[in-house]
């Protein structure tokens, strides 16, 4: 059947909207970067994520040509900076450091303002650091048995921190009771920053938190490692047990760490992006120092990071049911 005239322009005119879009879409994402980038963390200074955001970020501003600026935006369990990026043009200048935390915050917040799954495009995996349970020398405890026996002597007594409601460090703590049958009182922070300033003041007896804002305190004498979280020891303290070697059995956690982008960010951006952070996290350079500050460098492609995330958000909408985790 033969088309109207009309239609035969309207029809042309809609295909030549649709290749000048996507020349510009493709235009671009080809002059991209050419302004600041912005790599938001979710939590306060001085913590794993912080360091990891950093590193990267001075990597990244020689590979790419432009400069990258490390915004925290910390609070509500990470969830904070999640939605600002989440809610961010999606032109490849505001990137998250995104973490396990915000797969277990979906089940733990109820009324999120944003999908992690659905509203952020996974970049790449950075890291994945063992998390590890430090007590301040005042707490008379040498090793997890003799914490344990104390902490049911003195139930709802002992206090541990974390990073926030319904991060990596509450969900282990809250498991940690479970296996051992104690009582051991919860208090979130907005980060690591604060929280190991105020483990090293004795304000909270313990925390389970990632190697890394720990390390040269343990080292130091001012914490004592009792054991890491993961199933394998960690490579930074190798001369502390696990706490499946230290009688509960199974107890494997650790936090992995990568970058996201707005979910509408042009794919060619996402790939470029990802080449360069592999690119990074595969050099000698960022190897020796995730090595110092306890990380293992992973660097895995956008659909292996998206995987890993479906995978941890259900496992922990699970875990997070058994233990009872709830925001106060």
């Amino acid at each position: 059947m033969q088309q109207h005239p009309r239609q035969v322009r309207r029809m042309a005119k809609a295909l030549a909207l649709a290749v000048l879009l996507g020349s510009g879409a493709n235009a671009m994402a080809q002059a991209w970067p050419a302004k600041n980038i912005t790599i938001v963390v979710p939590f306060a200074t001085g913590g794993t994520t912080d360091a990891i955001a950093r590193t990267l970020g001075q990597e990244l501003s020689k590979s790419l040509g432009q400069p990258v600026i490390v915004e925290n935006k910390p609070g509500a369990g990470a969830t904070i900076g999640a939605d600002y990026v989440a809610k961010a043009k999606p032109d490849g200048y505001t990137l998250l450091v995104g973490a396990v935390h915000h797969t277990i915050a979906t089940s733990v917040y109820k009324k999120l303002p944003y999908d992690f799954q659905r509203d952020l495009a996974p970049v790449s995996t950075v890291a994945m650091v063992p998390n590890v349970l430090v007590v301040n020398p005042n707490v008379p405890a040498k090793n997890v048995k003799e914490l344990v026996a104390l902490a049911k002597k003195t139930p709802g007594k002992l206090t541990f921190g974390s990073n926030g409601n319904g991060t990596g460090q509450h969900l282990i703590g809250a498991q940690f009771n479970i296996a051992s049958g104690t009582d051991i009182v919860h208090v979130p922070y907005k980060g690591s920053g604060p929280l190991t300033i105020d483990l090293l003041g004795g304000q909270i007896d313990m925390s389970f938190d990632t190697v890394t804002p720990v390390l040269s305190h343990i080292r130091a004498g001012k914490l004592r490692a009792l054991a890491v979280t993961t199933i394998k020891r960690s490579a930074a303290l190798p001369d502390v047990p696990t706490l499946d070697e230290s009688g509960l059995k199974g107890f494997d956690q650790g936090t992995w760490f990568g970058v996201l982008a707005p979910v509408a960010t042009p794919k060619e951006v996402v790939t470029r992006l990802n080449t360069e952070v592999v690119n990074i996290v595969n050099s000698a350079e960022f190897k020796k120092r995730m090595e110092e500050i306890g990380a293992v460098p992973v660097g895995n492609s956008a659909a292996q990071m998206a995987s890993q995330i479906k995978t941890d958000t259900e496992r922990y909408a699970k875990l997070v049911k058994d233990a009872k985790v709830t925001v106060q």
